[in-house]
């Protein structure tokens, strides 16, 4: 009306009316830096840090139950008798007969051309799988002496004889296969260590510069050496003053290298041992002789998925995957946003002393990024941040993976094993099947006992004491 007194308009009271977190929190954060507003301007006004006026949610964490692990022995003993049973697979599938024919043809005695074997190669190649089994036999043996002098003899007498008798028969058939077979033949023997030797002091430095015992804001991981995995117990600090952002991007650094050289040597000790059941047997079959090169190579491609499997889970046991869920719950991660987006909203300067909540929305290196996980320390710019939050942000994702591709496996096989019409390709599957049943068996039993755990969080309350307590 006119001479009335004139309202704020809508969009005076969209700007300025409204408090925001502007307001609350102020221009200043307590590292220095300011709250940015739609103008770009920093307002000059001092207030408390932003972690001090927005607390995130704390974490929640379940407790999951002490799943039973086959140790370093065992697993070992059993990883040695499948690729033993994998390799008699594979002589079969090459040195097959057809011995239901009549006695009077030459090959129909027997059912594989034994003749045609060298058994050199197959001593060699027994040898080469068996060198983690009598490794974790002379460092279990040298772990459960006790330290007299008496027993330290024994022990350096019975290392040094096992050692030597496995180098004794290495170098015997060494020397036959040298006199048998050309220099190229010879070549493939010694082909894995042309990857092996350049990767493995870089594996021996971290193993050595990650030696003892590393603690961080609520992790507590014993770095070994040994190719078994490392045990961890996570601990939550009673006080707020231990989960500082530098210390968990510090654990997560740790966490990272630790799972990087565990998953190389996955990959190392899985392509080794395909490479030597399934594929050094080809090398030396004579150019005269006729085998099924498809099944022989689809059995390289199973042995080398088996063998994967079968190693992730032994070295990333529930426990170890459950203290890199933790680790990435309390990592968090960063959304990179689009320019212009969210103009309207506040926008931080990113601190690496704050914890962000989730929601909030920072700048940092002239981007603008949202807040995902409830915990947010991560570098926005960081992409191994980001992809260490993608994999273990969720504690079954690589249980689910192993599972999947265990599954897959048994199917194809089992599919095989109905359309089968030779008596070796039976024999085959039924042999790899059997060792493939109980490794999908351990995996869906950890599976069906995690679901179940994961299912049910606990309170806040009772999740901080019993972290506090040291539950794994």
């Amino acid at each position: 009306m006119p001479g009335g007194r004139r309202g704020p308009s809508r969009q005076q009271l969209s700007r300025s009316a409204l408090p925001s977190l502007q307001t609350l929190v102020g221009g200043n954060l307590g590292n220095g830096t300011g709250v940015r507003n739609r103008s770009s301007n920093t307002l000059g006004l001092t207030a408390p840090p932003l972690s001090a006026l927005i607390t995130p949610e704390p974490v929640r964490h379940s407790r999951i139950p002490d799943l039973p692990l086959d140790g370093s022995l065992l697993f070992e003993f059993i990883l040695f008798l499948y690729l033993l049973v994998a390799l008699f697979v594979q002589y079969i599938n090459i040195y097959r007969t057809v011995w239901w024919y009549p006695y009077s043809h030459p090959a129909a005695s027997t059912s594989l051309n034994f003749h045609l074997m060298d058994y050199h190669v197959a001593i060699f190649i027994t040898v080469m799988l068996a060198r983690r089994l009598v490794w974790t036999i002379v460092s279990e043996v040298s772990q459960s002496i006790g330290g007299s002098l008496v027993r330290y003899i024994v022990l350096i007498t019975a290392r040094l004889s096992l050692l030597t008798m496995c180098g004794c028969v290495l170098c015997w058939s060494l020397v036959n296969l040298c006199k048998n077979h050309s220099v190229l033949n010879l070549l493939f023997l010694g082909y894995p260590f042309g990857v092996y030797v350049p990767l493995r002091p870089n594996w021996l430095r971290r193993r050595s510069s990650g030696r003892g015992t590393f603690c961080f804001c609520y992790v507590k991981i014993s770095a070994s050496s040994s190719p078994a995995p490392a045990h961890a117990h996570s601990q939550m600090p009673s006080g707020p003053a231990l989960a500082h952002p530098d210390m968990i991007r510090a654990e997560v650094e740790e966490l990272k290298s630790d799972f990087n050289r565990r998953i190389k040597e996955v990959l190392f000790n899985s392509l080794f041992s395909a490479y030597y059941v399934a594929f050094l047997p080809l090398c030396f079959v004579k150019s005269t002789q006729y085998y099924d090169m498809r099944w022989s190579c689809e059995h390289l491609i199973m042995v080398w998925i088996n063998a994967f499997v079968m190693l992730m889970s032994q070295l990333l046991p529930p426990s170890y995957c459950d203290l890199l869920h933790r680790s990435a719950a309390h990592l968090g991660r960063w959304q990179k946003l689009e320019h212009g987006s969210y103009s309207n909203a506040p926008q931080h300067m990113w601190s690496d002393s704050t914890i962000w909540p989730q929601g909030v929305l920072v700048r940092h290196s002239r981007s603008l990024y949202k807040a995902v996980g409830p915990y947010n320390v991560a570098l926005p710019s960081d992409v191994s941040h980001a992809r260490f939050y993608f994999l273990f942000h969720k504690p079954l994702r690589i249980l689910n993976l192993l599972i999947w591709i265990e599954s897959s496996v048994v199917l194809y096989q089992l599919y095989s094993l109905l359309r089968s019409e030779r008596w070796n390709h039976t024999l085959s599957l039924g042999l790899i099947l059997s060792c493939n049943y109980y490794v999908l068996f351990k995996l869906l039993r950890d599976r069906i006992v995690l679901g179940k755990a994961y299912s049910f969080p606990l309170p806040p309350a009772a999740s901080d004491s019993s972290l506090s307590r040291g539950s794994a």
